[in-house]
């Protein structure tokens, strides 16, 4: 990989990033762009042979070509709903959330048996918050949505309108590596996936990890390894091996050797104290990042990220044919 020419500055945290797009200092005036879609994709996963299972849940935002995401967990700071995705043009964002109660009585219904996907449609006459949260966003202009009071629909309307601006494999000035991931099953492919994200940390045998956003394929990969890990989830429960996941990073952030960390730390707003803490530490932070694909390029290079897996939606789990990752990696990272 090489550097991007003319690659732009660096910012320090995701509101000044979000500040800069909000004064079309990266692209055109987000006043001019609208959101003519934004769904939400909820999805439920336990893999065959695995013996536990999560939920997901996804807001979307589609610009010109581009669907941004952003990753929300239920019940978390001031966006209790699941996912939100955007797309304005051809360009698509996402924010995603998890969430563990009640039923799915939303738009699609679908399921995955080996590599095929089959789908239902669902009427919902409910009109929970979620819905209300896509009501906002048809229409919206884009600058209206980076100034919504809901955490999740500013991250997707900033990737969907940093995806309309940089494509990938152009992400934040840098140029990507694309990766093909494929499998039979959805569990052969989700190891493929941890497989890619986890050569990204470059860390010696018997190193720790703190992994905050726990993925059982990310975790049996850093076994696979000889690396330790801290596992760390706001939902909290046990991992694939019986391994107590703790609901905060704590003192495990100042013990660690490298951080693995989901994209969904942008939904949560600690994504910012996480690189810092990295920075402060100098120690790696490698993203996998569902949300915020195209957010998460401009931070390799500032300080604290090292890496970043970018995933734009569908995301590997929806799509029984083979995925796009782009790796992004310091090296490639532009001049300040």
């Amino acid at each position: 990989m090489t550097r991007a020419t003319s690659a732009p500055p660096r910012p320090r945290t995701v509101a000044e990033l979000s500040a800069w797009a909000s004064a079309a200092a990266l692209g055109p005036d987000p006043a001019d762009l609208r959101v003519a879609t934004a769904f939400r994709t909820v999805y439920g996963t336990r893999h065959v042979g695995r013996a536990r299972a999560y939920r997901n849940e996804v807001l979307s935002v589609r610009v010109g070509a581009a669907v941004g995401s952003c990753g929300v967990e239920d019940g978390a700071g001031d966006d209790p709903d699941g996912r939100v995705d955007g797309r304005v043009g051809a360009a698509v964002g996402s924010c995603g959330v998890e969430d563990g109660a009640g039923d799915d009585p939303d738009g699609r219904v679908d399921g995955r048996v080996g590599a095929a996907v089959g789908s239902r449609g669902v009427e919902d006459g409910t009109g929970d918050v979620r819905d209300c949260l896509i009501d906002d966003c048809v229409g919206a202009t884009v600058a209206e949505l980076l100034d919504h009071p809901r955490t999740a629909v500013r991250i997707a309307a900033l990737d969907a309108y940093l995806m309309h601006c940089a494509p990938h494999p152009r992400a934040g000035g840098l140029r990507a590596e694309a990766v093909s991931i494929a499998g039979a099953t959805s569990l052969a492919k989700s190891r493929r996936r941890a497989e890619t994200v986890v050569d990204l940390l470059g860390l010696g045998h018997g190193g720790t990890v703190l992994v905050i956003g726990v993925v059982n394929s990310l975790l049996a990969q850093l076994r696979s390894r000889g690396l330790r890990y801290v596992p760390c989830d706001r939902a909290g429960g046990r991992t694939e091996w019986g391994d107590p996941v703790s609901t905060e990073a704590g003192t495990a952030v100042e013990d660690c050797d490298a951080m693995l960390v989901t994209g969904m730390t942008l939904g949560n707003g600690t994504f910012d104290d996480l690189r810092s803490a990295a920075v402060r530490r100098g120690i790696p932070m490698v993203m996998f990042a569902q949300s915020g694909s195209a957010i998460l390029p401009w931070f390799v290079g500032a300080g604290g990220v090292r890496a970043v897996s970018a995933e734009p939606y569908p995301f590997f789990a929806l799509n029984g044919g083979p995925s796009t990752l782009f790796r992004y990696r310091e090296e490639a990272s532009c001049s300040r």
